[in-house]
């Protein structure tokens, strides 16, 4: 099975995103200029990550 990998519409042409894919249950995330380090984890940890991004935890680093 073909991984697919997606990204956000808000992605640059220039390889400035992460990329996101689903695989055997896992939810895959890699850099798009750098596709060979992947990180692994659950769809429970990355809904706890995205929900703090949403509510501004992460603000200071961008």
């Amino acid at each position: 099975m073909e991984i697919e990998w997606r990204k956000s519409s808000r992605s640059t042409d220039t390889g400035n995103c992460l990329e996101v894919a689903v695989k055997d249950g896992e939810v895959l995330i890699r850099e798009s200029d750098d596709p060979g380090v992947i990180i692994r984890t659950t769809r429970a940890k990355l809904r706890a990550f995205l929900d703090g991004a949403a509510a501004g935890e992460f603000d200071d680093l961008a």
